[in-house]
């Protein structure tokens, strides 16, 4: 027996027929739904929760751990691959994954040095994926920032990450001139590099005192009904809100 149901139907003074009517269904469907604990078609449902001012996973709880059992299944699908560190992920999924983006790129690290080792014409596939309308956001940390001291210190790099971001830089210098590209410097402190080529995001999590290229990598493809893809998506847009653009001069 469904007892939210009847419950909500007593409450707001609700008969039988009142709710079938409302539902476009016979009385002896809401019997139905109320003595045998079935759970109606989805437009029934929203009638029926509107009428009764209540939430519809309320009045049935099947369709919360019906829904709650796709997503998971859904989080599941999302993830395509892990690759033990960074290193293992093939140059040939990072060049696959730029070339197939139609939409939009995403970079998020603190200097990215292996991004452009692994791509050496990765400023030309840049500009080449813009001029076919891509939106590129690069996001790469502030030499300045104490975030990027910080990080230095923590992973004994002997003060040389702020050079190796403005090594970095200079493979990008022409990209914020180009319609379509932006480049933008941060100061957060990271907490997973981020790979984002349309629906694919390769995410990379820094554990503590670990370089990022010995930590592993995590590939998500976006499913409709999963979080974990946009999760890390969400992330990228926050720290890019509040990071600060760069002209491609020299700092």
């Amino acid at each position: 027996m469904n007892e939210r149901l009847r419950t909500a139907m007593l409450r707001h003074g609700v008969a039988l027929e009142d709710l079938a009517e409302t539902c476009g269904v016979e009385p002896k469907t809401v019997e139905r739904w109320i003595n045998t604990g079935r759970v109606p078609h989805r437009r029934h449902r929203w009638a029926a929760a509107k009428l009764l001012t209540a939430d519809e996973m309320y009045l049935w709880r099947d369709v919360l751990e019906s829904s709650q059992a796709r997503r998971g299944r859904a989080n599941q699908s999302e993830l395509v691959e892990v690759f033990p560190d960074r290193a293992s992920v093939p140059r040939e999924l990072w060049l696959r994954l730029l070339s197939d983006a139609q939409e939009k790129v995403d970079v998020l690290v603190f200097s990215g040095t292996f991004f452009a080792q692994t791509q050496p014409k990765i400023a030309r596939l840049l500009t080449e994926r813009a001029g076919r309308g891509v939106a590129i956001r690069l996001c790469f940390g502030d030499p300045s920032a104490q975030s990027v001291e910080t990080r230095d210190r923590e992973e004994g790099l002997g003060g040389t990450l702020a050079a190796k971001i403005r090594s970095s830089l200079t493979y990008y210098r022409t990209l914020p001139e180009l319609d379509g590209c932006e480049v933008r410097l941060h100061a957060t402190t990271l907490y997973a590099s981020l790979f984002r080529y349309d629906d694919d995001i390769l995410v990379n999590p820094h554990a503590y005192g670990e370089p990022a290229s010995a930590n592993p990598t995590f590939h998500f493809r976006r499913l409709d009904g999963g979080t974990m893809a946009e999760h890390y998506m969400s992330s990228f847009e926050r720290v890019w809100s509040g990071a600060v653009p760069w002209s491609g001069a020299e700092i």
